[in-house]
């Protein structure tokens, strides 16, 4: 399936901005099963210094800074992009998750696909007790791993409510995991933080829903805005697989990632520094429209430019 991809992020301030510098995770890369056709970033105003540079977990990363007044700040990202994933092994045919903990916690690799960087707390991610035996209920004795992430992935589905505005992006997993509500990044975060908690590898992932979904098939949460979801290593097999908690299904040709990292922190779309004073609003348009022909996803980042 190919898509057209529209992220349009909006930042309207109280007062003049004199400076600005700052970092935006928005151009999407080439990965397994995905295939970047065309992507550009505009900046409004124009920036007075802009580079690129990819990040340690091999996401495209755009630094600039604009050094003239300024009221409102407007990033576009627009994009082609292929997606075809494989599926996932049947979930009893992975190995048992006390093989997977053994496997990730021998581990020397420390390249950025490793599992020893999706083991231990990180800046959003802390590992509460009660996380940890929530998810360890999916997790009897010799359960293959996936089946065991796939039932935590449903339960959280089941367990907890879709609600925009009971969190926020500084959310902790305790307090959402206490409310049992908030939306997808929380829902993300609790699952990492629960499968961390019996040293299961897992990683947090940034990206998109198709907007429209196929005929017959239910619109799925998370459309026409940023979505986030979860990657899980079942050994050095079946490696990472992706599981989205808020739908309660795995990820697939439906899901466009953009990023991916340890957690919200690793992959936040604009960071930045602001000279100034007042508050600011923020307003974010996201389109992911299907188009017609195969997808043809592979590896490589031919056409990508930013």
């Amino acid at each position: 399936m190919i898509y057209r991809l529209c992220q349009e992020t909006l930042y309207s301030y109280a007062g003049p901005v004199p400076f600005s510098r700052h970092i935006a995770r928005m151009l999407p890369t080439s990965r397994t099963g995905q295939r970047v056709v065309t992507a550009t970033l505009a900046i409004d105003p124009a920036p007075s210094e802009r580079r690129q540079s990819i990040d340690f977990f091999g996401n495209r990363v755009t630094h600039f800074a604009l050094d003239r007044s300024h009221d409102r700040l407007t990033v576009r990202l627009d994009a082609e992009i292929a997606v075809a994933r494989v599926a996932p092994p049947p979930a009893e045919t992975t190995p048992a998750f006390e093989l997977v903990r053994a496997a990730a916690a021998a581990s020397t690799d420390l390249g950025p696909a490793s599992p020893i960087h999706a083991l231990f707390a990180s800046p959003a991610i802390d590992l509460p007790p009660a996380i940890t035996r929530y998810a360890a209920a999916s997790f009897a004795a010799d359960r293959p791993v996936l089946a065991g992430a796939a039932e935590l992935m449903t339960r959280i589905r089941d367990d907890f409510a879709y609600e925009p505005g009971a969190t926020d992006v500084t959310t902790r997993p305790a307090e959402a995991f206490a409310k049992k509500a908030g939306v997808c990044q929380d829902f993300a975060h609790v699952m990492i933080a629960g499968l961390r908690g019996l040293s299961l590898p897992a990683r947090y992932v940034s990206g998109y829903l198709r907007t429209e979904p196929p005929p017959g098939c239910p619109r799925l949460e998370g459309a026409d805005a940023t979505h986030a979801w979860v990657e899980v290593w079942c050994g050095a097999a079946a490696g990472w697989i992706g599981l989205d908690p808020t739908n309660g299904i795995y990820a697939g040709d439906d899901h466009i990632v953009l990023a991916v990292g340890r957690d919200y922190t690793d992959v936040s779309p604009l960071d930045g520094v602001i000279f100034a004073y007042g508050d600011h609003t923020i307003e974010v348009r996201v389109d992911v429209i299907p188009l017609d022909g195969p997808a043809a996803a592979d590896t490589g980042a031919e056409g990508e430019d930013g």
